[in-house]
């Protein structure tokens, strides 16, 4: 859903509920209230992923429910208010393949690369496997490391189609075998 359409949903004030009103405010047109004052921002979702790289394969999860359901992806999913980014990130990697992971470096940042995705923003992390077994779960039909001549071809997200084309594009690693 498009943030504009996200914004007409929000119909009463969250701290005094009273009705909101649209009218100009820090440069938009904003839902405000007009007992209290209080102008209602539209935070933008925030989610995370991990990139896990073992013995020169990466590690996808092949999806359970919509979006995408059946394809692939690489493990990820949204951060909760207050939660440390790579703390999420580990525990995503956790819930979806019961792989331990500790997240090392930032890989990138995505803006929503197309409508399908639930985030605004993700936040790509690389990991290590620390421990767990490699065992599917949350919304996770399947979870399995692929090689350069073994991804699929069925890939979820623009975001992910991203991370999988800068990962193949590290010397000696190809995708055409």
């Amino acid at each position: 859903m498009h943030p504009a359409e996200r914004l007409e949903l929000i119909r009463y004030c969250v701290r005094c509920g009273a009705r909101l009103e649209r009218r100009e405010a820090y440069g938009a047109v904003r839902p405000v209230c007009p007992g209290c004052r209080h102008v209602h921002f539209l935070d933008p979702k925030v989610a995370v992923a991990v990139v896990v790289e073992q013995d020169g394969r990466i590690l996808l999860i092949q999806r359970r429910g919509d979006p995408e359901a059946g394809k692939w992806s690489i493990p990820a999913g949204f951060m909760d208010a207050g939660e440390d980014p790579r703390a999420a990130a580990e525990r995503e990697a956790l819930e979806e393949t019961g792989l331990i992971v500790r997240a090392t470096t930032l890989w990138e940042v995505f803006g929503r690369t197309d409508p399908e995705e639930g985030a605004d923003l993700l936040l790509a992390f690389r990991a290590e496997v620390v421990g767990g077994a490699l065992v599917p779960g949350d919304d996770a039909a399947d979870a399995r490391f692929f090689g350069p001549q073994e991804l699929p071809e069925a890939i979820a997200f623009g975001s992910a189609k991203a991370i999988l084309a800068d990962w193949l594009r590290v010397p000696g690693r190809d995708s055409t075998g």
